[in-house]
């Protein structure tokens, strides 16, 4: 028997950060799954991976803002009123405005309205990645139309759901995975644990080359052959690279590196003000965001990768990145803070470095080691590489996220 052909409910697609769910629906549609992408925003990435090139799945973008297509929201309402879910959804999502009384929890219902209304027939299965937003519209579409819903719950939708709502999601839906075991640990805290299974992303290995097999011994005492730092991430609160500026104006003055950041983000502004302000314009480079191709090239090009991952002020933060399963992939030391799932990765002093989170001075300290000692950089990436390719490998959660959507001969 075929699998039955699923929905993808993304809250935007596509993006240059979300390059584990687009591997995830490459290597599934390689399989057989018959994929549909739901979209809730459409794309504002200026750029894209090819890998998003190589999927098949038709897309389907919601209305973003209801007021924007109100005729659409109407019919996908006059439509799904009909349905035999319709009574029992409006009941679900009033339990939920009543705790949760914001404009946010109104669009996501009528999104809801025109997916149940729009979505082809022989999707029988709708799937949330992220269980904040995502898992709202496909849960209330599946009680609409009466089809059974799952999700992959990652950070953001964890740390920023209430409690409440997260039990009640992960109660409703058929099953659920999460990349880390630290989002494990938190939902059996909460008791909302009992139908979520670990499943790390992982990274494709064939689209990675192998890592060169032996880096520069840069130690930062060349003016003209400065250490190459690179960092990739969205210039975003929990990305730390305030604290990471801090950081590096702490190195001493005599130490020669360059720092290059990839990625967009909101704070892009104040941090090139603060790096203007710390006197480091000079050295760093803001590349903004980058394709795929160009990201492996700069881990290549770099000695070392760093990433300062913190809590933000809204609870959000870093699960494990793809992005340090990346630059280790690539043979490159990486020096990160101890948050959340991020020693899943990272073995201290073994496959990299650690230091707490919001310590610029630890943070300093950790890349002056690091910057001056190339022996030590080639241990850690060629033990971090040799980690990701046997541990972190996108194939077992591949086949186990195959098995769960009827792939069984995968």
């Amino acid at each position: 028997m075929s699998p039955v052909p699923v929905a993808f409910v993304l809250k935007g697609y596509p993006r240059l950060s979300e390059t584990f769910i687009a591997q995830e629906i490459a290597a599934l549609e390689k399989l057989g799954l018959e994929i549909m992408i739901v979209s809730l925003r459409h794309p504002t990435d200026k750029k894209r991976h090819a890998l998003n090139d190589a999927i098949r799945a038709p897309i389907l973008y919601l209305p973003e803002y209801l007021y924007q297509e109100p005729l659409r929201v109407l019919r996908g309402w006059w439509q799904a009123r009909r349905l035999p879910g319709y009574g029992e959804t409006l009941k679900l999502w009033w339990r939920d405005l009543l705790r949760d009384l914001t404009p946010n929890r109104g669009r996501r219902l009528g999104q809801a309205l025109v997916l149940a209304a729009e979505l082809p027939a022989r999707y029988r299965h709708i799937h949330a990645h992220f269980v904040h937003t995502p898992g709202s519209v496909a849960r209330y579409a599946a009680h609409l139309r009466g089809l059974p819903w799952t999700a992959s719950a990652h950070a953001r939708d964890l740390w920023t759901t209430p409690a409440w709502e997260k039990q009640e999601k992960f109660a409703d839906c058929q099953w659920a995975v999460t990349c880390n075991a630290h989002n494990i640990a938190h939902l059996r805290s909460i008791n909302a644990a009992e139908k979520v299974s670990l499943v790390y992303h992982g990274i494709d290995a064939s689209r990675f080359p192998a890592p060169p097999a032996v880096r520069p011994a840069r130690d930062g005492s060349d003016a003209a052959d400065p250490v190459r730092l690179v960092s990739v991430g969205r210039a975003v609160a929990k990305k730390g690279y305030d604290v990471l500026l801090d950081a590096l104006a702490k190195l001493p003055r005599e130490l020669h590196w360059r720092c290059e950041h990839i990625g967009g983000g909101p704070l892009l502004p104040k941090l090139k003000e603060q790096a203007e302000r710390l006197g480091l314009a000079d050295r760093i480079a803001w590349r903004g965001a980058q394709a795929q191709d160009a990201v492996i090239e700069a881990y290549r090009q770099a000695d070392l990768f760093a990433l300062a991952s913190r809590q933000d002020g809204d609870g959000d933060m870093d699960g494990l990145p793809n992005v340090l399963m990346e630059a280790q992939s690539q043979g490159l030391a990486c020096v990160s803070t101890d948050l959340s799932a991020i020693p899943e990765l990272i073995q201290p002093e073994r496959t990299g470095l650690l230091v707490p989170p919001e310590d610029a001075t630890a943070l300093a300290s950790a890349l002056q080691r690091l910057i001056t000692d190339p022996g030590l950089r080639q241990r850690l990436g060629e033990a971090g590489a040799k980690r990701v390719r046997e541990t972190f490998s996108m194939q077992a959660g591949i086949s186990e996220l195959a098995r769960r959507f009827g792939l069984e001969a995968a």
